[in-house]
């Protein structure tokens, strides 16, 4: 079960006059990266929210919006910094003098400049807030699992398609294998024979071209590397059908996969071969890529 690093979840409550909403996006990173935003009120339950989506997401670059509202006035009272509110007063009095003007400055316009009106709670109940706070950030969290398991799965779906591709060019090239020293000792023998014309060819040592395609067929041999491709692939399937987190995991045997690969390309001795590794590195690139979005 593989889930993506890519998704959204929303969760909201209300607990008496309380409402909590929480609202959380993610995208790729290589690590867990949370960013949150809160009301000032609620500051005491960061640690709380950070470690709950840390152990719920794992990975991703996360965004995170909590807006909550208090419907009872009794909880907060509004005070009034008398010392500002004159001084601003009287500041705006002088400039009025400056320029000969009437000081205008209106109660409504006072109480709108910064900190002459501030709120302050009464006696909050952070033990049971957090916990209210928490249950919402749950219920978010568990949407953007849902999101990132529908994503996660259509992902592993593609990359086990191209895992299947990749396995059929595999056994093209190991049906292509033995023919390439087949091939190799007919050229180099009908070469000896261009060479070594009439009475000269009686003198050749026929053990020393066995030799030779012995050593050749030594440096092109890919039977190792084709066998280690079949147990990537079967591991390939495994760690997607599996649970947990399997991006770091897959990361890993991708460059196992494309390790092999570029041995089988630089031991071939074929066109044939060639042709079809290439074909093999642009699918190794297009799952690495898609392996990026994974937890």
């Amino acid at each position: 079960m593989a889930y993506s690093m890519t998704g959204f979840g929303r969760g909201e409550i209300i607990c008496d006059t309380r409402r909590y909403t929480v609202e959380i996006k993610s995208v790729n990173s290589r690590f867990c990266d949370i960013n949150v935003r809160m009301p000032r009120v609620l500051s005491f339950a960061d640690s709380r929210v950070r470690k709950r989506i840390t152990d719920g997401l794992v990975r991703g670059k996360v965004d995170v919006y909590i807006n909550y509202e208090d419907t009872d006035n009794s909880t907060a009272d509004v005070v009034l910094n008398t010392g500002l509110a004159k001084a601003y007063y009287d500041a705006v009095g002088k400039i009025a003098d400056m320029i000969g003007s009437d000081n205008n400055l209106t109660p409504s316009n006072l109480s709108s400049y910064p900190d002459v009106l501030t709120t302050r709670q009464k006696n909050l109940d952070e033990d049971a807030m957090g916990d209210e706070l928490i249950s919402c950030v749950d219920a978010a969290i568990e949407g953007m699992k849902q999101m990132r398991l529908t994503e996660g799965n259509n992902l592993a779906k593609d990359i086990i398609e191209k895992v299947a591709q990749l396995e059929k060019i595999r056994d093209e090239i190991a049906e292509k294998a033995p023919e390439v020293v087949a091939d190799y000792r007919a050229r180099l023998s009908q070469r000896v024979d261009e060479l070594l014309d009439g009475d000269k060819r009686a003198f050749y040592d026929e053990n020393r071209l066995a030799a030779e395609v012995a050593l050749f067929a030594d440096k092109c041999a890919i039977d190792e590397e084709l066998k280690r491709l079949l147990s990537h692939f079967s591991q390939a399937r495994s760690i997607l059908g599996g649970e947990g987190a399997v991006g770091k995991k897959m990361d890993f045997l991708v460059q196992e996969i494309n390790r092999e690969v570029n041995t089988i390309g630089s031991k071939a001795n074929c066109i044939d071969i060639t042709n079809r590794v290439l074909q093999m590195k642009n699918l190794v690139e297009e799952i690495r890529e898609q392996i990026q979005n994974l937890v």
